[in-house]
């Protein structure tokens, strides 16, 4: 049986790996396959063709019910109930519409919208709103979040900006919301939005500052992810009923054990259901159900088998969830525990348990967060060492308690008063532990590296005295101090990094970086705090020689701050320095400029009789074995048959467009001088502008030019001087993903 359910999990989980979906007849001949598998006892084949099908079946429904591409970019008028915790912030609301109904149009069950300046929202209340729809979709970059998955994990077919709307009915069974609305009304020492992270799992009233506060001490899971919370709770109450019929204080007509069996699961599924009953609560709420049933029949159940009934419980109940990050990093820590604590001999004491776990956890993920492309915190082991009984024993008490008394004057208000305080005095704490060790975002590694260093931490979780022990240190080591491998002399990367409306290029050549560009930044999303950023260390860079930004406008210079926070730049030139935050300290783009790096050669231009930011766009000549690329920022037409009067009027290979392929740029004259094969087009889906314009597309197709477009193909990697293709992220396949479009 045990083998029946391995394979059942490891059949579910391959949904995660499949580059595409095969075809609906196939779904439905697995089960078909698997039934002719049962009278030959071949249980393991069967019961993973059922995990498969059943896995692939669910994804299969969720893409069907996305948005349709024709429905794309419409503005409609839709009526729907808003579900989920409402999160407003910063000028714009945000929330879930569900049931959404619009004329003459199928609509996906579920959509994310966006309302900037609108109105209060709340949970269960009935709203017509009209949406501008969008199919699911989300920046695609090297090894970063893949935000397509996660959308397609919470089964959302659409996002989109809501332009007008009306109340139709008011909130309805929306309770969670109200004891939100409760939570941030009380005078918590301002910790309210802690507090109801804690409480609820709605993290929305987190302030950046404090969520990377948690990502840098590796605590983030104590306020969001509370499947250790469920556990403590429902330990509790068992152990107060057991307490309680041993000592004769329980009512000898009621049989104990049922009742605390009874409580404890009753308890859980009560928070459970609080906290949202995301993925880590229901590992613990299955788990726990699991432990109290066997415990009512008296029969020891082990560790292992309830962590692999919980895993198929979680994924038949909803097999999108392998989609997401918690998921693995849930499982992957209660396993560690396991082995690290299962068939051990001797014990430990209380202080050498608690301190080796947290260690020997902290060495467990370490593969499973490299992997996921999350950032590994150097200071978790610590801090979790003094927050994880702090919040679990001091604070949650107090926080549960006064919620539910949260009707007794004074009373629920004064608990939540001193939880709000004890969770202050930890964020202090743990604000001065994450100032002095940040969290550490690894640079990415090939697959064949990551084995040994996830070998290496199976090696080192090994009970002590095994002789191959040791030798996990090297191994695992790997993952911090990978081999490098540097680029041929005369070769340079180019990396047009997908951020939307806005531009952010990496050039790299043997021995130097240089950034064209840093990404936009509108409102509260930076996208060079959190796309350009992270990339770069993905990318094993830890200074630029040269961050470049073509002139001042947001969509181009505005995550310039954030980048120049997050590492050491030596030069920063500009089109329009006096325009640039003076802390950057950028000088100006000097026309005729030239440099060489690693055999790879570089050249300025600047339009001296440019009349706006635009036309005063500082452009980059890049040429690495013969091979050029032009780096245009936002140049028009004017400025281009002045560029055409220059030294880099020649024939040139590449052309990053200008002004994102705006009908004012990109000119015939320009084309014809320069003759490029190919254009990188750096813009966001359905961006307001209009960019690229038709005509603008109708003049590359009309000189044979291959089209390579952020907006559809993603972040855009290219060999200069290897005379070769470019390779697209949408090349790299994924279920959730549309294929690449095809080019000339």
């Amino acid at each position: 049986m045990r083998t029946g359910m391995m394979a059942l999990a490891l059949g579910l989980l391959t949904l995660r790996f499949l580059p595409v979906l095969p075809p609906v007849w196939l779904w439905l001949l697995l089960p078909v396959l698997g039934l002719m598998c049962l009278p030959f006892r071949s249980y393991p084949v069967a019961f993973y063709l059922f995990g498969l099908s059943w896995a692939g079946a669910n994804a299969q429904w969720a893409l069907d019910d996305r948005l349709a591409p024709e429905l794309d970019g419409e503005t409609r008028w839709i009526e729907g109930r808003v579900t989920g915790l409402p999160h407003q912030g910063e000028g714009v609301v945000r929330f879930q519409l569900s049931d959404g109904q619009s004329r003459r149009a199928r609509l996906p069950e579920h959509m994310r919208l966006a309302w900037y300046n609108g109105p209060p929202v709340k949970s269960g209340e009935r709203w017509r709103l009209a949406v501008k729809l969008k199919r699911p979709v989300g920046l695609l970059n090297p090894h970063a979040f893949d935000y397509q998955a996660w959308l397609l994990a919470q089964r959302i077919g659409a996002t989109g900006t809501v332009t007008a709307g009306e109340r139709l009915a008011p909130a309805r069974g929306a309770w969670r919301d109200a004891i939100r609305q409760r939570l941030q009304a009380v005078d918590a020492q301002s910790r309210s939005g802690a507090l109801t992270a804690l409480v609820l799992g709605d993290g929305s009233g987190l302030s950046r500052d404090d969520w990377q506060v948690l990502q840098n001490t590796g605590t983030v899971h104590l306020l969001v992810i509370s499947g250790q919370h469920v556990g403590l709770l429902a330990g509790v109450v068992y152990l107060l009923i057991a307490g309680l019929a041993r000592y004769g204080c329980w009512p000898s007509r009621l049989p104990w054990l049922p009742w605390a069996c009874g409580l404890a699961f009753s308890a859980a599924l009560g928070y459970g259901m609080l906290a949202g009953f995301e993925v880590p609560v229901r590992r613990a709420c299955l788990m726990i159900g699991l432990v109290l049933l066997w415990r009512l029949r008296f029969r020891h159940l082990g560790a292992w088998w309830p962590l692999l009934l919980a895993l198929n419980g979680v994924l038949l109940l909803d097999p999108l969830a392998s989609l997401r990050p918690g998921f693995w990093l849930s499982f992957a820590a209660v396993a560690v525990l396991l082995f690290t604590f299962g068939a051990r001999l001797g014990a430990w004491r209380w202080w050498q348990t608690w301190t080796r776990a947290q260690w020997l956890i902290a060495i467990g993920l370490c593969p499973i967060l490299l992997v996921l492309g999350l950032p590994i915190s150097l200071s978790g082991p610590l801090a979790n060492l003094l927050a994880v009984p702090w919040i679990s024993l001091v604070v949650l008490p107090p926080a549960l308690l006064g919620t539910f008394l949260l009707p007794l004057p004074y009373v629920g208000e004064g608990l939540l008063w001193l939880a709000g305080g004890l969770i202050d005095g930890l964020f202090r704490a743990l604000a001065m532990l994450a100032g002095k060790v940040p969290a550490w975002v690894p640079a990415a590694i090939p697959l064949w590296l990551w084995g040994i260093g996830a070998l290496g931490a199976f090696v080192l979780l090994l009970p002590k005295g095994m002789p191959i022990r040791p030798l996990g240190w090297p191994m695992l080591l790997l993952l911090a101090f990978p081999p490098q491998s540097k680029l041929p002399e005369g070769i340079a990367e180019i990396w047009q990094l997908d951020v939307g409306q806005g531009l952010a290029i990496v050039v790299r050549t043997r021995h130097h970086t240089l950034l064209y560009d840093a990404g936009p930044r509108l409102r509260e999303l930076d996208l060079g705090e959190r796309v350009v950023v992270p990339t770069l260390r993905k990318l094993n860079i830890d200074g630029l020689d040269l961050m470049l930004i073509s002139h001042a406008h947001a969509d181009h210079a505005g995550g310039a701050g954030a980048v120049a926070r997050a590492f050491a730049v030596k030069q920063v030139i500009s089109g329009h320095p006096l325009e640039m935050p003076p802390q950057l300290d950028a000088q100006a783009c000097e026309s005729g400029r030239q440099w060489t790096w690693d055999g790879v050669q570089f050249r300025l231009w600047q339009w001296s009789f440019a009349g706006d930011l635009n036309q005063r766009s500082c452009v980059l000549q890049i040429e690495a074995q013969g091979e050029r690329i032009l780096l245009t920022g936002d140049i028009d037409a004017k400025a281009e048959r002045a560029l055409l009067d220059s030294s880099l009027a020649v024939p040139t290979d590449w052309l990053a467009a200008p002004h994102h392929g705006s009908r004012s740029s990109s000119s015939m004259a320009l084309l014809n001088g320069l003759q490029p094969k190919g254009v990188l087009i750096s813009r966001g889906l359905g961006n307001s502008f209009g960019h690229p314009h038709p005509t603008v597309l109708a003049r590359y197709r009309k000189q044979g030019m291959a089209i390579y477009d952020s907006a559809e193909q993603g972040a855009i990697r290219l060999h200069l001087g290897r005379f070769e293709p470019p390779w697209t992220m949408r090349q790299e396949r994924r279920f959730w993903r549309d294929p690449p479009p095809p080019n000339p």
